[in-house]
C-alpha cells in the first residue's frame, strides 16, 4: 500500500491545457479590441501629430489651399449674324502667392457653331477640343489667352456661352504641408520674442492661483455643505450652476455686472465711497497700491479673470471632495470630539489628510485643462489688458497673423509644458492614505 502510495506521489501530473486554451483567449480578445484601440489611437495621436508636423514648417492661411490654375474665361463681341467675329478670352492667374504650378495647362470644348479662327502659338485644337500648354507657372502668374471666333447658323440657332463648359485645369505643385521640408525658424521666432516670455508667465500666473482658487473654493463649499441642515440638497443643486450653466451666458453676464459705467458692482462701490471713480474690471491692466509704505502693481483685469475662473469651476472640486468626505468614517471624529479637538483641529489633522489624494488629482486635472483654457479669457477680455495667455497667443498667430506655423509652435510648447508638469506631479505628488 505504501508502494502505491510513493508510485502516486512521484508520477508527474499530466500538463494542464487550461494555461494555451487562455492564451488562445487573450489573444483573441485582444485581436477583437484591435479595432478601438486604432480608431482610439488614430482620434488623439493623429492631431498631436499633425500639430507637431506644422509647426516645423512656415505655413500660413493661404497654404491652406493648394496652388492651382484659376481660369476665367468670356466671349468678347456680338455675334448676332452669320460671319460676326468675335475674341474668346480666357485670363489666367496663379492662386498662390508663394508656389509654383509646374507643366500647367487647360482643356476646353468650343461650342458648336464657333469657328476658330486664330489659335494662341501655346494651344492646339483637335475637333472642338483646345488644349493649351502652358508650362511653369510662377508663383502670382497672370496672362490671358484670346482666340479669334467665327459664328455661323448652328451657334445662331441655339447659342451657348462658352463659361456653361468651363475649361478644366491641370498641373502640379508642390504643397507645404506635405513635403518633407522642415524649419525651426517657428520656434526661434517665439522664443526670440519678449512678448511669449511675458505671455508665458501670464499663463503660469494665471493657471496656478485660479486653479488654487477653485480648489480652496470647492473644499470650502464641500465642508460646508457636509454638515446636515434643511435646505442641504436644494444648496447642493444651486452650488453647480457656475459650472453648467452656458459659458457665454455667465460670461456675458460678469462683463454687465462689472462694467465700469453700467456695471452694478461699480455702482454699489462707489456710492459707498469705497472708490472714488469706476474700475474698469475687465479692461484696466494694473493699479498701483500701497501698502505698509510699499507700492507694488497690482493686476485688476488678470486677476478678474482668475476670479470667474475660480467661482466658474470650483463646483468640480466641490463634488469631488465632498463625495470623499462622505466616504471618511465618523468614528475618528466622534474619538476626536471625546478627546476636545476643535472642529478646525479635525479639518486639518483628521480630515485633510485623508483628502490629500483627491486634492492632488483634481490640482493635475485643473491645472491641465486651466492651463488650455481659452473660452473664458476670450470671452471677458480677448487677451487684453494683460490676461493673454499661450491658449489665446496660438489662436492670434494662427488665425489674426495668419501664421499657422507659429501658431502650432507654441501648441508645442503647451503641450511639451503640460508633459513635462505631468511627469514631475506623478512623482512627486502625495498619495491618498484613506
Amino acid at each position: 500500500m505504501s508502494d502505491m502510495t510513493d508510485k502516486a506521489e512521484t508520477t508527474p501530473t499530466p500538463p494542464r491545457t487550461y494555461g494555451r486554451m487562455a492564451k488562445r483567449e487573450m489573444r483573441f480578445a485582444y485581436s477583437m479590441l484591435a479595432p478601438t484601440f486604432l480608431i482610439v489611437l488614430a482620434i488623439v495621436l493623429l492631431p498631436l501629430v499633425a500639430n507637431f508636423w506644422i509647426s516645423f514648417k512656415p505655413v500660413t492661411l493661404s497654404d491652406l489651399r493648394p496652388p492651382e490654375l484659376n481660369i476665367n474665361e468670356r466671349l468678347r463681341g456680338d455675334l448676332e449674324q452669320v460671319g460676326d467675329t468675335a475674341e474668346l478670352e480666357y485670363r489666367l492667374r496663379n492662386t498662390s502667392q508663394k508656389a509654383s504650378i509646374y507643366e500647367a495647362g487647360f482643356v476646353d470644348i468650343i461650342p458648336d457653331g464657333l469657328e476658330v479662327t486664330g489659335l494662341d502659338e501655346r494651344c492646339t485644337l483637335s475637333g472642338r477640343e483646345l488644349t493649351c500648354t502652358l508650362g511653369d507657372l510662377p508663383e502670382k502668374f497672370r496672362d490671358r489667352i484670346r482666340l479669334q471666333v467665327i459664328a455661323d447658323t448652328a451657334y445662331l440657332t441655339s447659342p451657348v456661352e462658352p463659361r456653361d463648359s468651363p475649361a478644366e485645369a491641370f498641373g502640379t505643385s508642390d504643397n507645404i504641408l506635405t513635403n518633407f521640408s522642415f524649419t525651426l525658424d517657428n520656434f526661434s521666432r517665439i522664443f526670440s520674442s519678449p512678448d511669449f516670455w511675458k505671455v508665458l508667465r501670464v499663463t503660469f500666473y494665471y493657471t496656478v492661483f485660479g486653479t488654487a482658487s477653485a480648489l480652496v473654493l470647492g473644499l470650502f463649499a464641500a465642508q460646508l455643505l457636509n454638515q446636515s441642515f434643511k435646505g442641504r440638497s436644494v444648496l447642493r443643486g444651486l452650488f453647480l450652476f457656475p459650472y453648467v450653466a452656458p459659458v457665454i451666458a455667465v460670461a456675458f453676464t460678469w462683463i454687465i455686472l462689472l462694467d465700469p459705467y453700467s456695471g452694478t458692482l461699480n455702482a454699489l462701490l462707489v456710492r459707498s465711497g469705497m472708490i472714488g471713480a469706476p474700475i474698469d474690471f475687465f479692461g484696466q491692466r494694473d493699479v498701483d497700491i500701497s501698502i505698509f509704505g510699499l507700492t507694488f502693481q497690482f493686476p485688476v483685469a488678470l486677476t478678474t479673470v482668475i476670479a470667474f475662473e475660480a467661482w466658474r469651476y470650483f463646483p468640480l472640486s466641490f463634488l469631488f471632495i465632498l463625495a470623499r468626505m462622505q466616504a471618511l468614517s465618523t468614528d475618528v471624529y466622534e474619538a476626536a470630539e471625546i478627546d476636545g479637538a476643535t472642529p478646525l483641529q479635525q479639518f486639518w489633522y483628521i480630515s485633510l489628510p485623508q483628502l490629500v489624494g483627491i486634492l492632488a488629482v483634481l490640482f493635475l486635472l485643473r491645472f491641465i485643462w486651466t492651463f488650455n483654457k481659452f473660452d473664458d479669457i476670450f470671452l471677458l477680455t480677448g487677451g487684453a489688458a494683460g490676461t493673454r495667455t499661450l491658449t489665446v497667443d496660438v489662436y492670434e498667430q494662427a488665425f489674426a497673423v495668419s501664421n499657422l506655423g507659429a501658431g502650432a509652435a507654441v501648441a508645442v510648447v503647451v503641450f511639451v509644458v503640460l508633459l513635462v508638469f505631468s511627469l514631475i506631479f506623478f512623482k512627486f505628488s502625495p498619495q491618498d492614505d484613506g
